[in-house]
């Protein structure tokens, strides 16, 4: 459907206008962002604009800890401890979004598979489902930093429409 590539830091990474014709989405993302603390760079996702009606469940790994946790209301995680910009020795975070009959009058379900490697220190894993409780159709998604500083350049983000 689209693809961007950021040229210059930029706050968000957002898709609009998304067509209906098709059954499924796929997001993949790869990011890095311009935050400066190697353990607070989780990357989120929300549709339409909307910051309610958000809830997720996560198993999380960094290195030898796994924990799962309810995720917050307002987005869904699509990456843990993502690479900054701080780590230039660092991989980009990846992670790759389904997003299942976006065009229903159902409720959205979301199942994520994202991985942030830091280059011989901590590893971060992230697999979530997630809900977004809403019957409208999904029209726009935005890619955001958990805390809304950005991407850097070389991050891109990928919407693939499914049959």
């Amino acid at each position: 459907i689209a693809s961007t590539t950021v040229e210059t830091p930029q706050a968000s990474i957002d898709f609009s206008s998304i067509p209906s014709g098709y059954t499924d989405l796929v997001l993949k993302v790869s990011a890095k962002t311009n935050g400066t603390s190697e353990g607070n760079e989780a990357i989120n996702i929300s549709f339409n604009g909307s910051t309610t009606g958000y809830s997720s469940k996560s198993l999380h790994g960094s290195g030898g800890a796994v924990a799962s946790f309810s995720g917050g209301t307002t987005n869904i995680r699509i990456v843990s401890g993502g690479a900054s910009d701080t780590d230039s020795t660092k991989a980009f975070s990846n992670s790759e979004t389904y997003i299942p009959n976006y065009t229903s009058s159902n409720y959205k379900s979301v199942s994520v598979d994202g991985v942030s490697e830091r280059n011989a220190a901590t590893t971060y894993c992230l697999i979530n489902a997630g809900l977004w409780s809403n019957t409208a159709a999904i029209t726009s998604i935005s890619i955001t930093k958990l805390d809304g500083t950005g991407f850097i350049a070389g991050s891109t983000a990928t919407l693939y429409g499914v049959l």
